[in-house]
């Protein structure tokens, strides 16, 4: 008899991680993060808590880097290596318009929603964990509005002296701080209402 194969290590570990990925999204929106757990995430996974242990030390890191994972698919799923990817046209008003309405997308996608929600939430208690939010999730975002910001001013479109870093709040900040806050409804005419007050302002004088 010839021998049988030997099972792939590598492939049943992908494959576990892959569940525990999607089960910790969905418990988080089901259930929230506060009533999420290692345990409840093993059993919806299929798998042992150990198995959980061995590749992270609490249900935040598990989160954070199922979160991770889930932007890095959607950007493939788009053919862009970036988690929102800013076009330069020439046309810095509707480049920032199109990201940002593409943004309004991703908000309102029950599976965006729940788990950067928990995440946001829980980083603002949990120092450790909102030094990761910032550095894993927000700045690589940010970055890439800096870099558009940056393009436009050796374009004239922007003045030389503005700072980017601040600059890119105006219009990413508001937009934040409805969602998190839900003071107020947003659309794509808010996002694109942000972009005309804010480059009102950047404007060369």
């Amino acid at each position: 008899m010839p021998d049988k194969p030997a099972p792939d290590a590598s492939r049943r570990s992908e494959k576990s991680r892959r569940a525990i990925y999607a089960a910790a999204l969905a418990l988080v929106a089901e259930t929230g993060y506060p009533k999420t757990t290692i345990e409840s995430i093993a059993a919806r996974a299929g798998v042992g808590k150990q198995t959980i242990y061995r590749w992270w030390t609490s249900k935040a890191d598990v989160l954070m880097e199922a979160f991770l994972d889930l932007g890095e698919q959607a950007a493939a799923r788009q053919g862009d290596g970036q988690p929102y990817g800013i076009p330069d046209t020439g046309d810095l008003a509707a480049d920032l318009k199109a990201v940002l309405r593409a943004t309004v997308d991703e908000l309102f996608d029950p599976a965006f929603e729940a788990p950067a929600r928990a995440l946001a939430a829980e980083g603002v208690v949990n120092e450790q964990l909102g030094r990761q939010f910032v550095a894993k999730l927000l700045q690589p975002q940010l970055e890439l509005y800096v870099r558009r910001l940056r393009s436009a001013q050796d374009a004239g479109a922007v003045r030389p002296d503005v700072d980017p870093r601040i600059a890119l709040e105006f219009f990413v900040s508001p937009l934040a701080q409805r969602w998190l806050q839900r003071t107020a409804p947003i659309s794509y005419e808010y996002t694109d209402t942000l972009v005309d007050y804010a480059l009102y302002g950047l404007a060369p004088r």
